[in-house]
């Protein structure tokens, strides 16, 4: 028998840190879960005069829900997450720039003698099914999709570490991938007893790296079931689609958190297909994509992605994802 779970929490409950942290709820692996998260700005930035440096303390950014304690998960098991629905939370969203945060601007480890960008704060609409960009010097406006996203998600990480939620690595954290949208599958290396997940940072819409720094910033109310594959490893966040395969990268420079990530889809090709080492990366070498993850985070994540089309029907972790979706198909979604 599995449960479906509901947490909203109140703004003294949001976490701001993977590991370091009591469980707020717990689960077992089949259980269903609706999580309330917040914005990156915890809801205070409200409209175009109401700037991020004013109204957020240091370090109270980008908070998340939970953590979520899932019975049986140990270290060395594979914490599986498959997001059925994500829904913006409010008929708004909210973007900015931030003073010496993003990719085109100085900051505390690229150093330079320039000012830093004019902080200026967007307000998108969401109310008509999409995200209106308005720009605040001119008349310019135009509709873009809703592509809704959760930037950062992850557990706790091993050796005792409590890590800033603004911080991807091996654990996941605020890796800012488009590519965790609805339908997706997301997998984690588990390294603390209940694996003591969380999520948050929801974005109704991001460009590939998040370049200004900030996403199309939401509240979000989004449902996901949880499984637990025992004894199963994932050295680094994974991502299944219907129709991709998916590993994820986290580090500075960026071109080793691109190593990081073809590294292990080179490394989890060869294992479900047999081929060994060298044609799989001949394989990902030509019929791989490259998605930016984020390029201003304190460590930069890439995404390695190769259609499942081209694997001759081999299975990850047996086939867990496609028995997710099925799930999924019965809550409605």
């Amino acid at each position: 028998m599995t449960d479906l779970h509901v947490y909203s929490p109140e703004p003294d409950e949001l976490a701001y840190t993977f590991g370091g942290r009591a469980p707020v709820r717990r689960l077992r692996p089949g259980d269903a879960l609706e999580v309330y998260t917040e914005d990156c700005f915890g809801g205070r930035v409200t409209g175009v005069d109401t700037l991020p440096t004013r109204v957020v303390e240091f370090p109270f950014l980008n908070p998340v829900s939970g953590p979520f304690h899932v019975e049986g998960a140990a270290p060395g098991d594979t914490l599986a997450l498959h997001f059925v629905s994500l829904q913006p939370a409010r008929d708004w969203a909210v973007s900015s720039t931030f003073p010496h945060f993003g990719a085109l601007t100085s900051t505390s480890h690229t150093a330079t003698l320039q000012p830093p960008l004019e902080e200026r704060v967007w307000i998108y609409d969401l109310a008509g099914g999409v995200a209106r960009f308005s720009a605040r010097n001119s008349d310019f406006v135009v509709d873009l999709p809703l592509d809704p996203m959760h930037g950062t998600v992850g557990v706790a990480p091993a050796a005792f570490e409590a890590r800033m939620t603004i911080t991807p690595d091996a654990h996941g954290g605020n890796m800012d991938t488009p590519e965790l949208r609805a339908g997706v599958t997301a997998y984690f290396g588990v390294n603390v007893d209940g694996a003591l997940f969380a999520l948050g940072d929801g974005h109704a819409r991001q460009g590939h790296g998040e370049v200004s720094g900030v996403a199309v910033e939401c509240a979000m109310r989004t449902t996901l079931i949880v499984e637990l594959l025992k004894g199963v490893p994932t050295p680094w966040p994974r991502l299944e689609s219907d129709g991709h395969l998916m590993s994820t990268g986290s580090a500075r420079p960026l071109e080793d958190a691109y190593r990081i990530s073809q590294h292990d889809l080179v490394t989890w090709v060869a294992g479900l297909t047999g081929l060994d080492e060298l044609d799989a990366l001949q394989l990902v070498s030509q019929a791989g994509e490259a998605p930016v993850g984020n390029v201003c985070d304190t460590n930069y994540t890439m995404v390695a992605k190769v259609a499942k089309r081209y694997l001759r029907g081999a299975r990850a972790y047996d086939g867990v994802h496609a028995r997710l979706r099925e799930r999924a198909a019965t809550m409605g979604a």
